[in-house]
C-alpha cells in the first residue's frame, strides 16, 4: 500500500498556518465571488444579456464550484444554470456534486432521455445516489430506457441498505486470475477506458475468490512478462455488502485504504470502495453528528424555506420546552419556604454550570465513540474519568462560588436577608451537586443511547440540556432545603 504522509517537521509543514478562519478561505471566496457574479447575472435588465452572462460563467467557472452555487440560487435560478453548462460532461460533474433538492428541481424540468444520458456518463455508485432524488414511477421509466447492462448493475447497488457498504461500493472495478500478466492486464485496462482505476488492481483464484491485490504502481515498474501471483500483495481488510457505513469509515481511515474491497458470503469480490467515496461519507457523518448535537434534523448543507427549516428543529425543541415546564412546576412547590426568597437568585448560576459540565462530558464521549477512542472494553474506564473530572470541577467551582458569594453578601454588594454563611454554604454545596448530577447524565447517556442503537450524538442535544436543567434545579432547591434545616 502506497501512502504518502507528510513530515511534520517539515518546512513545508511548518509554513500552514495552525489557526485558519473558516470563513476567510479560497474555497470560501471563490464562492463568494462566483455567487455575486451569479447574482448580478439573474438581475440583467433582459434576457439576452442574462443568457450571455450566465453562459460565461458557466465556461469559465469549474462545474463542481458551480453545483455548490447553485445551492444558494433560487429554484429557477438552478435550472438555467444546469441548462446552460458547456456539455453533457459539466453537468454529469455538476449533477453529482450539487444537493439533493438542486437534483429533484432539475429532474423536473428536464426529459427522460436526457436522465438517462446523465446516468449512462456516471458510473453506478453514482448514478444510485442520483436515482434516490427520483419518484419511484419516474425511476421505473428511466430504467426502462437504460442500458440493460447498466441498469442491473445499478440495482444490484439499490438493493442494499443506505448507510451499508454495499451502497458505498461501486461494481465497476478491475479484477484478474493470478496466472494472468501484467501485460494483459495493462492491454485489457487500456481497452476499458469507462471504468475508473483504482489505486488497486484485485487477484482472483480459479474459483473467483478474492486472493490480494496489486498496486497500480507496479503494473508500470515490474516486466509486462510476469504473472500477477508474482507480485500480488495479501489482502489485510475487507468488508462485507451489509458492514455498516462507519465500520467502512473506521477502516479505512485508521488504515489509509485508498481501495477497500467488499466480498459476499463465498469471498466473491463483489465491489470496491474508493477512497472519494469514503471521504463523502466522512462528510455526511459529521454532518449528522453535527445536526444531532446541535438539536435538528436539519441537512445543514442545503439553503431551504425558512418554513421547512422551522419544522426541522420544532421537535427537539419541544424537548426544552417540555424540560422548562417541569422545572416550573417543580420551582412552584418551594416558593413558599423561608429560604426561597435569596436561593432563587442563583437558579441561573446552576443551570449554566450543570448545562455546561453535562455539554462537555456528553460531546467528550460522543467524540470518543465516533473515533474508536472509546471501546466497549474501555467503557467503564472512560466513564470513572469523566465522572472523576465532574467531581474536581464541582468541588472547585464549589468552593469558589460559595466564596465569593459569602464575601459578596458580608460586604454588603448582596443585598439577601439571609445569614452570609448560610447563603454560601448553599451555593458551594449547590454547584457541586449540579456539577455531580450533570457528569453522571452527561457521561452515561452516549452509552445507553448507543445501546439502544440511536446515534449517540442524539443525547449531546436538547434531551441532555432539558434534563440538566430539571435534575439540578431540583437538586440545588433539596440542598438548599436541608442546609437551612441544619443551620435553623
Amino acid at each position: 500500500m502506497d501512502v504518502e504522509i507528510d513530515d511534520p517537521n517539515s518546512p513545508e509543514t511548518e509554513k500552514i498556518p495552525l489557526h485558519v478562519d473558516p470563513l476567510d478561505t479560497r474555497v470560501g471566496h471563490l464562492d463568494d465571488l462566483l455567487n455575486e457574479k451569479l447574482e448580478e447575472a439573474f438581475h440583467s435588465p433582459s434576457w439576452q444579456i442574462l443568457y450571455n452572462d450566465i453562459v460565461k460563467i458557466a465556461n469559465e467557472y469549474d462545474p463542481i464550484d458551480l453545483a455548490h452555487a447553485a445551492m444558494r440560487l433560487p429554484i429557477h435560478a438552478r435550472v438555467v444554470l444546469y441548462e446552460n453548462l458547456p456539455d453533457l460532461t459539466a453537468k454529469i460533474i455538476f449533477m453529482i456534486n450539487t444537493g439533493s433538492n438542486t437534483r429533484t428541481v432539475i429532474f423536473r424540468h428536464i426529459d427522460n432521455q436526457e436522465i438517462v444520458r446523465l446516468l449512462e456518463g456516471m458510473p453506478p455508485d453514482e448514478a444510485v445516489w442520483m436515482l434516490d432524488d427520483m419518484s419511484d414511477r419516474r425511476m421505473k421509466r428511466v430504467f426502462e430506457l437504460l442500458n440493460p447492462k447498466k441498469a442491473q448493475r445499478i440495482r444490484e447497488l439499490q438493493k442494499h441498505s443506505r448507510d451499508s457498504a454495499g451502497r458505498l461500493m461501486t461494481n465497476e472495478f478491475f479484477a484478474f486470475n493470478y496466472n494472468m500478466t501484467i501485460g494483459d492486464v495493462v492491454k485489457h485496462i487500456r481497452n476499458n477506458p469507462g471504468i475508473e482505476l483504482t489505486k488497486r488492481i484485485f487477484v482472483l483464484n480459479d474459483l473467483g475468490e478474492l486472493l490480494g491485490y496489486v498496486p497500480d504502481r507496479n503494473l508500470i515498474i515490474n516486466s509486462h512478462f510476469l504473472p500477477l501471483r508474482q507480485v500480488m500483495q495479501p489482502i489485510t481488510h475487507k468488508v462485507d455488502t451489509e458492514d455498516s457505513r462507519d465500520e467502512v469509515v473506521d477502516l479505512v481511515e485508521r488504515y489509509a485504504i485508498p481501495a477497500l474491497p467488499v466480498i459476499n458470503e463465498e469471498n466473491r469480490l463483489v465491489g470496491v470502495i474508493a477512497y472519494e467515496d469514503v471521504v463523502e461519507a466522512m462528510k455526511d457523518i459529521a454532518d449528522e453528528t453535527i445536526a444531532n448535537i446541535a438539536g435538528t434534523a436539519e441537512d445543514i448543507s442545503e439553503h431551504d424555506p425558512l418554513l421547512k427549516r422551522f419544522l426541522w428543529r420544532t421537535p427537539w425543541l419541544l424537548v426544552t420546552l417540555c424540560g422548562g415546564l417541569v422545572t416550573a412546576t417543580g420551582i412552584s412547590f418551594f416558593h413558599s419556604r423561608p429560604w426561597y426568597v435569596f436561593v432563587s437568585f442563583f437558579i441561573p448560576l446552576i443551570t449554566g454550570m450543570s448545562g455546561n459540565v453535562g455539554i462537555q462530558c456528553s460531546t467528550i464521549l460522543v467524540r470518543g465513540i465516533a473515533t474508536g477512542e472509546v471501546t466497549s472494553g474501555g467503557r467503564r474506564e472512560a466513564v470513572v474519568k469523566e465522572l472523576s473530572i465532574g467531581l474536581l470541577i464541582g468541588i472547585t467551582f464549589g468552593l469558589l462560588c460559595g466564596t465569593v458569594v459569602y464575601l459578596l453578601s458580608t460586604f454588603g454588594f448582596h443585598k439577601l436577608e439571609a445569614d452570609p454563611l448560610t447563603v454560601g454554604t448553599i451555593v458551594s454545596c449547590g454547584v457541586l451537586g449540579a456539577c455531580l448530577t450533570a457528569s453522571l447524565l452527561g457521561t452515561l447517556s452516549p452509552f445507553f443511547f448507543a445501546r439502544m442503537r440511536v446515534d449517540p450524538a442524539v443525547s449531546s442535544g436538547p434531551i441532555v440540556t432539558a434534563f440538566n436543567d430539571v435534575i439540578s434545579t431540583l437538586m440545588f432547591f433539596f440542598i438548599a432545603s436541608g442546609i437551612s434545616h441544619f443551620f435553623v
